[in-house]
């Protein structure tokens, strides 16, 4: 399961993880949200040892959202030895989700 993220543990938990992290900016409101819930649920299982998955909510933690300018939700970012290597927004098919992190995580 992904693992919730605030601005307090955003540091320790994205910026100092050890495997490759794709962060989930969502809001309990956001329709796109709830759609790509399902599939991150997923993938975090699927993918799991070899890349982490976070939620950070944007309505509770607006410093961390603020810096990295997430302006559309949801907004997927993917994080590398602790800094935001690519990203993308809206709902994507799971397929979708899968080139993307096959694409950005390989060796």
């Amino acid at each position: 399961m992904p693992t919730a993220v605030t601005d307090a543990t955003f540091e320790q938990e994205v910026i100092k993880s050890s495997l490759p992290v794709l962060v989930d900016f969502w809001a309990p409101w956001c329709g796109p949200c709830k759609v790509m819930g399902p599939v991150v649920d997923e993938l975090s299982a699927e993918y799991e040892g070899k890349v982490k998955f976070a939620k950070v909510n944007v309505d509770e933690n607006g410093a961390v959202s603020g810096s990295l300018n997430i302006m559309s939700i949801p907004t997927f970012v993917l994080f590398k030895e602790g800094k935001p290597v690519k990203g993308f927004m809206g709902a994507m098919p799971k397929d979708t989700v899968k080139q993307f992190l096959e694409e950005h995580t390989a060796a």
